[in-house]
C-alpha cells in the first residue's frame, strides 16, 4: 500500500467527522434564525431556508450512508452488522423527525417555542447519534477500502 492509499483510507474518518461538524454548524445555524425571533413563514422571515438547508443536508448524509457506506462496511466487517442496523434505525426516526420539523415551518404560524422543541429533539438525537457512530465505525472507516466520492458517501455538505 502506497503512503497515498494509506491517507485515502485514514481520510473516510476524517471525512465522517468533518461532515458532523457540518451538520452540527447548520443545526447552530438553523437555531440562531429561530433564536433570533423569525418565523417559520418563508415571507415574513429566515428560518425556513435555515431548516431546508440543515433538513436536507442531514437526511442526505444519512442516504449516503446507508446506499453507499454501510453495505461496503458489512462486506468487509460483518460482525458489525448489529451497529449498522442500530445506525439505520437512528437515521429513521431522524428522517420522521426532519419530516416533522420541514412540515411545521411550511404550514401556518408556529409558536416559536414548538419548533425550538422540535429542533431540540433532533439535536438531542442527532448527537447521540454522531457520538456513537464515530466510536462504533472511526477505527473501521480507517482501514476500509472504498472508491466512491466524499459526497456521495457522506452527503453534499
Amino acid at each position: 500500500m502506497t503512503e497515498g492509499e494509506k491517507t485515502r483510507l485514514i481520510a473516510w474518518g476524517n471525512e465522517l467527522e468533518a461532515v458532523h461538524r457540518r451538520l452540527r454548524d447548520a443545526l447552530q445555524a438553523t437555531r440562531a434564525a429561530l433564536g433570533a425571533g423569525t418565523t417559520a413563514r418563508p415571507v415574513e422571515g429566515e428560518l425556513l431556508p435555515f431548516c431546508h438547508g440543515f433538513c436536507a443536508a442531514l437526511t442526505g448524509h444519512h442516504q449516503g450512508e446507508d446506499r453507499e457506506l454501510f453495505p461496503v462496511i458489512a462486506a468487509q466487517h460483518p460482525e458489525l452488522r448489529e451497529t449498522l442496523r442500530k445506525l439505520q434505525q437512528d437515521h429513521a426516526l431522524i428522517a420522521e423527525l426532519v419530516e416533522d420539523l420541514q412540515v411545521a415551518t411550511e404550514g401556518s404560524h408556529r409558536p416559536l417555542e414548538a419548533l425550538e422543541s422540535q429542533l431540540d429533539g433532533i439535536a438531542a438525537i442527532m448527537e447521540s447519534h454522531f457520538g456513537y457512530e464515530e466510536r462504533q465505525l472511526r477505527t473501521i472507516l480507517d482501514t476500509i477500502t472504498l472508491d466512491a466520492n466524499p459526497h456521495d458517501v457522506f452527503g453534499p455538505l
